[in-house]
């Protein structure tokens, strides 16, 4: 987790995050993995290893390197934002139980721009987080701060995370 994100990263859970694909077998991130745009069209979905609660959780997306990993002048970029995921069977996966304050964005790295880092933390939920209103369907998703944003609303730190790279799509020919 880049320390931009000024997130104290101690994951006590792994965060497993799988992304459908049209015609293949769906792509679960290994930390770190390249994907091609095309590969992130989603929404993905999620699933989380050795947890002792069902929850509810919080989990967010975001992306510190825009518009260019060089100059992200207007990171953060959120690109996901939903509470109420519950672990919905024995094998962990997670099911949202009411819509996203952010649905989700696909990647779209600029043309010209390094592969951009996309991060997914998930959160214990705090029982008044439906309440917040400091973020809604309506907020710009351009510079973000999810520390400041899970300082405010009582998030904590991040109990799992994971994270993929995207370039942007080749030019056409």
């Amino acid at each position: 987790i880049p320390k931009t994100l000024a997130i104290n990263f101690k994951p006590k859970l792994l965060l497993e995050v799988t992304f459908p694909q049209e015609s293949e077998t769906a792509v679960t991130l290994k930390a770190g993995v390249q994907l091609a745009r095309n590969a992130t069209k989603g929404p993905p979905t999620f699933a989380i290893r050795g947890v002792r609660t069902p929850g509810p959780f919080v989990i967010a997306m975001v992306d510190p390197d825009a518009p260019t990993p060089q100059d992200p002048w207007a990171a953060q970029i959120r690109h996901y934002l939903g509470g109420n995921h519950t672990v919905h069977d024995r094998g962990g996966a997670l099911k949202n139980q009411t819509s996203a304050i952010t649905e989700y964005l696909q990647p779209g790295p600029p043309a010209g721009s390094d592969a951009h880092r996309y991060i997914f933390l998930l959160f214990k939920q705090p029982k008044d987080f439906a309440a917040q209103e400091i973020i809604t369907p309506s907020t710009s998703v351009v510079a973000f701060n999810i520390s400041g944003f899970a300082e405010t609303v009582g998030l904590g730190d991040p109990l799992a995370g994971s994270f993929m790279r995207v370039a942007p799509d080749p030019p056409a020919v």
